[in-house]
């Protein structure tokens, strides 16, 4: 029975886990895959689709175009375009209220990964009320499973970012606790993604910058994160989570996902109609979904939330309507990304130079000794040429609100189990205070 010992216990053999368990949705990607939304619908037996997008996607047409398609199928469609950008408690429960009585056996994802995971979640609690918490991730939640299978949801993206229409995880903002969270089972991976890089045209620069930080950590924290068979064995298959660590199935995706991400994000970037960049971009954030939508992400993505969620006054541009402040994810995920890869590297610093190399780094005259710069200052670059926040002080915070954040961080132990090394509050304050400004 193979064994091991684990972050700094005593040397007691354990049994460690053997198995990989990783899934993906059925993908159609293309230049003009919207086109067969209604078409699968209907392959799914699908009578009734409600549509899930938010309000400023809704004005730009896209919603109406895909319920035009899936009703020339013969099926019926509603559209709910109130979905709330950065998702919350609150809006999770609107939606469902607003909804009340009325019935649908499938579902469409329209949108960023707000929209796909409010679908997620009206998909979930309308086939299986309860109270939100009973869901939610611990220790803020109960984390209990998803009793069985969901209706059929497509997730059709139209920002290249989040990888929602490839993972199991529904993201939520708890307001009262001013953290966010989620709720993470198999069952909330879609039926299929449809990736068309035509619905990501519309994107504000802001915004394509934003969701590619969102890409370019989803595939560095999954490729560094505690490989699969460096972790406990798991009871049983049924308590094996969703993240099960870096293993060579995500590797081979979050490699090419980097490679996409270093040749063609900043031209997407600076040029908006660059379509052989938002081509690629499309690409990358898929890939990097089917990487860390098994693998998972670790202290860049756990930081984010108490950030996300602590925010006072900052307001990103690019994103219009927002009537409170808000951090975009992209954003709150990639500003502790050069500190948190520089703790992570002697883990596997061949990985950490590797993704470097990968994002366009010159490796001429790097060693392991010397090279625990590189992939951080490889970032700072990247994020410097996109006009990115240019660390956690840009939102508002400073040495005061380092104790909230560590704390919030605390909370999100799905994620820090996925950390290649012990990380506790000493750690993370020291992450989060070199990641003030840079």
């Amino acid at each position: 029975m193979a064994t091991s010992e684990f972050q700094g216990q005593p040397s007691v053999a354990v049994p460690i886990e053997t198995v990989i368990a990783w899934q993906a949705p059925p993908l159609k990607f293309g230049i003009g895959a919207t086109e067969e939304v209604g078409y699968e619908l209907r392959r799914l037996g699908v009578t009734k689709a409600l549509i899930v997008t938010d309000p400023n996607l809704s004005q730009l047409g896209l919603p109406r175009r895909v319920s035009a398609l899936i009703e020339r199928e013969g099926i019926e469609t509603e559209v709910y375009d109130r979905s709330h950008v950065e998702p919350t408690d609150v809006s999770f429960r609107q939606a469902l209220s607003d909804l009340e009585g009325q019935e649908f056996d499938g579902y469409v994802g329209v949108g960023g990964g707000s929209s796909i995971d409010t679908a997620k979640a009206i998909d979930l609690f309308k086939t299986y009320p309860a109270d939100l918490m009973h869901y939610l991730n611990r220790p803020i939640g109960e984390g209990a499973p998803v009793p069985g299978p969901l209706r059929p949801l497509l997730a059709v993206p139209t920002t290249a970012g989040t990888g929602s229409e490839c993972t199991p995880v529904c993201v939520v903002d708890i307001l009262s606790l001013k953290v966010k969270s989620g709720i993470s089972h198999a069952s909330l991976r879609p039926w299929m993604a449809v990736v068309d890089p035509l619905n990501t045209l519309t994107m504000p620069a802001a915004v394509t910058a934003a969701t590619g930080y969102d890409v370019l950590c989803h595939a560095l924290e999954s490729y560094t994160a505690v490989a699969y068979n460096r972790r406990p064995r798991w009871p049983s298959p049924a308590d094996r989570p969703a993240y099960i660590g870096s293993n060579p199935i995500s590797d081979v995706w979050c490699e090419k996902a980097l490679a996409l991400i270093g040749k063609y994000f900043r031209r997407a970037v600076l040029n908006p109609h660059d379509l052989d960049a938002r081509v690629a971009m499309a690409q990358a954030a898929t890939f990097a979904g089917m990487g860390f939508g098994n693998a998972g992400v670790h202290i860049p993505h756990a930081v984010a939330y108490p950030i996300a969620g602590m925010v006072r006054e900052y307001r990103p541009g690019g994103y219009e309507g927002l009537h409170e402040a808000m951090v975009p994810h992209g954003q709150s995920v990639i500003v502790t990304a050069p500190a948190a890869f520089r703790f992570t590297y002697p883990c596997s610093p061949d990985r950490h130079l590797r993704a470097a190399e990968l994002l366009g780094a010159d490796l001429r005259g790097v060693s392991v000794a010397n090279g625990e710069e590189v992939l951080s200052r490889t970032l700072i670059d990247i994020v410097r040429d996109t006009g990115g926040p240019r660390g956690v002080a840009a939102f508002g915070y400073g040495e005061e609100d380092v104790p909230g954040l560590v704390e919030g961080t605390l909370k999100q132990q799905r994620l820090l189990s996925c950390c290649p090394r012990p990380v506790g509050a000493g750690e993370l304050a020291a992450i989060i205070r070199e990641s003030m400004s840079y």
